[in-house]
């Protein structure tokens, strides 16, 4: 770790409206201390990092030309908005960034007026930044719509659902698009930055524009030919084409890092009074900062680490991660069966499938940022004999639920989910958190729905998936690490909708699902401390329930509690419908419900977030001597 670096400039320019009273030339050392502040401070706390290097000279000249924030700029997913948030009055704050009380990770509505809109999500960008332009139009107020979106982010379809739609906003729109990684269209050189200043320059735009006034009058064959040699000229010159196609005039493409190129470009397109444009800019992610340069992630997410040598904080060793569990244990099915498939949107790392990647390149499918087509193509391929796994982030998974609902479920095809990140993730917040996918699931007809309790568990159900072809199938496991449990050398086929019991009892039972098993057993701990006997079974299956097993224990104890990292509507509403539908309620049965509040919860560690979600052993203790009356004391109950 290092002292903070010099900033002269930067420490007199805490907003916008300072920056815009720099000289052009004092831009570049600007973005040379910006840059040093952020890896400073993300040198300090973790956090995404390549991703905010890339894009220092264009947050930088975007502030610097645009209007902010009557200038409506978003950051599509926002990861990449650290320089950002230092430029908008954040600075001081910059190093509590995605801890507890401090900066969220993403753009946030309720943290500064210049970030209109909350994303962390892919590709919402454009259509957001279309909302506030024609919003304007519509009220007769200045303002345009800015939407900063990744070369990655436009592998989603609704980038270019919006893109359709954006004539509506005329001259308000303004698509920066980032290309850092696809290379998307040739090298930037001399030629096209002076391409991109010409066909974005006002005498460009006139003459463009007389033009296309003439060929009007032209017969309708000449017209459409005179319009198309346009097009074409400049799509050949630019790479274009495919932008305006979707009514986006395009510039570019240009040097993201050139900030001589980029000022005059970004104010020839803001002084335009063209329709919505499109600007094409290649920026190198983890750019000028060595480790980051060199990395093959580009440093994306990064723990602590020294700024002079880049060598990052290492964390404890201990058990293997969840997602590492999930991945050789995929393998080592695949290894076994031919027709076993893998699918990612655009996770390979995230989900462990670049190890399926490196060992069956032939069955794995990386279909980017495109979660709606990637739950359809494993749809296609189950029809068709395939075992495919689709490996997705609980929290993404909720884009494709129309997919889930009317390509898998109606169709009962064996489609298996792995649902990464299930539960809450930390530092991401309630962006990334997996709280609803227990609920959204086990809604369906049709659909299996497993919660794993450690990483044995693990390993287990996704053997389980793999043999199970009498329709979808899913499991959900959290991020982070196991609880240190030997893992199995050979995997069991779970019967499904089986629980089992893992500590017997009399008098309470804790109706555990997923990984709040091992609270649970602390629980149980204590409530025994207290002569309270307890029984602690872990149900695996949130559809179908085990109901004989529940009924077993709803006869035989006095309280019932289920325990679920998920949403109301889960676990708990299952029991509780099951119990209604049977009286089990009218026999003064105590059966009580803990889950995950019905809020977003902010980023904070995870141990800070379960506490505070009421998750954890002494919540539980807590739920059960409520139920008993239990005195303050704790020397025996207290009836009403």
């Amino acid at each position: 770790m290092t002292a903070n670096p010099a900033t002269p400039l930067l420490d007199n320019v805490g907003t916008p409206d300072e920056l815009r009273k720099l000289d052009p030339a004092q831009l570049r050392q600007l973005a040379d201390e910006l840059r040093a502040e952020m890896i400073s401070a993300v040198g300090q706390t973790g956090g995404h990092l390549g991703s905010g290097l890339g894009v220092v000279e264009l947050t930088v000249a975007i502030h610097y030309v645009f209007n902010t924030p009557d200038d409506r700029l978003i950051w599509d997913v926002g990861h990449q908005a650290y320089p950002h948030k230092i430029l908008t009055g954040r600075r001081d704050r910059i190093r509590t960034i995605r801890q507890g009380g401090g900066l969220s990770g993403f753009t946030k509505r309720s943290e500064s007026e210049y970030d209109p809109f909350g994303t962390a999500h892919s590709s919402t960008s454009i259509s957001a930044a279309l909302g506030f332009a024609v919003a304007n139009k519509l009220a007769g107020t200045p303002g345009r719509g800015i939407a900063v979106i990744g070369d990655g982010a436009m592998s989603a379809g609704m980038a270019y659902e919006a893109m359709n739609n954006a004539k509506q906003a005329g001259n308000r729109l303004v698509v920066i698009l980032n290309d850092n990684d696809m290379s998307i269209a040739p090298p930037v050189g001399g030629l096209s930055a002076y391409l991109a200043r010409l066909v974005s320059s006002q005498p460009f735009l006139k003459v463009r524009d007389i033009a296309r006034r003439i060929s009007r009058k032209l017969p309708e064959p000449l017209h459409k030919a005179a319009r198309k040699t346009d097009e074409f000229t400049r799509g050949w010159l630019t790479g274009g084409t495919l932008f305006e196609e979707l009514g986006m005039y395009y510039v570019g493409p240009i040097d993201g890092h050139n900030l001589e190129q980029l000022v005059p470009i970004l104010e020839n397109v803001r002084d335009a009074a063209e329709g919505p444009c499109l600007i094409h800019v290649v920026t190198q992610k983890g750019k000028g900062y060595g480790p980051a340069e060199a990395a093959s992630d580009k440093y994306h997410g990064v723990q602590k680490f020294d700024v002079i040598t880049g060598e990052q904080v290492k964390s404890a060793s201990g058990p293997p991660s969840y997602t590492g569990v999930f991945a050789n244990a995929l393998l080592a099915e695949a290894t076994r069966d031919s027709t076993i498939c893998a699918i990612t949107a655009a996770m390979p790392s995230g989900t462990g499938l670049d190890k399926f990647e490196t060992a069956f390149p032939e069955r794995y499918f990386d279909v980017g940022i495109a979660e709606q087509h990637a739950v359809t193509f494993a749809a296609g391929l189950a029809a068709q004999g395939m075992r495919p796994f689709a490996a997705i982030y609980s929290t993404f998974l909720q884009r494709a639920y129309d997919q889930v609902v009317h390509d898998v479920a109606i169709q009962n095809l064996p489609v298996r989910f792995a649902i990464d990140r299930a539960g809450l993730v930390g530092a991401d917040g309630a962006t990334h958190a997996g709280s609803f996918d227990i609920t959204y699931l086990a809604t369906l007809p049709n659909f299996v729905v497993m919660a794993a309790a450690d990483e044995a568990e693990l390993v287990h159900m996704t053997h389980t998936a793999a043999l199970y072809d009498d329709g979808p199938i899913a499991f959900r496991y959290p991020r982070g690490n196991g609880v240190g449990v030997p893992l199995p050398e050979i995997p069991q086929r779970l019967e499904i909708g089986k629980g089992r019991i893992v500590r017997h009892g009399t008098k309470i039972a804790l109706l555990s699902l997923g990984t709040r098993l091992a609270e649970s057993l602390k629980a149980a701990d204590q409530l025994e401390a207290k002569g309270l006997s307890t029984t602690v079974a872990d149900l695996r299956f949130a559809k179908p329930l085990d109901e004989e097993l529940i009924r077993k224990l709803m006869a035989t104890h006095e309280v019932v509690v289920t325990v679920e990292e998920g949403s109301i509507g889960g676990l708990g509403a299952h029991v509780l419908t099951m119990a209604s539908d049977e009286g089990i309620t009218d026999s003064g049965l105590k059966i009580r419900t803990l889950r995950l509040p019905d809020v977003f919860q902010d980023h904070d560690s995870p141990e800070k977030q379960y506490d505070a979600a009421g998750l954890n052993a002494p919540h539980i203790v807590e739920t059960v001597l409520k139920a008993l009356r239990w005195n303050d004391a704790g020397v025996g109950e207290v009836r009403a």
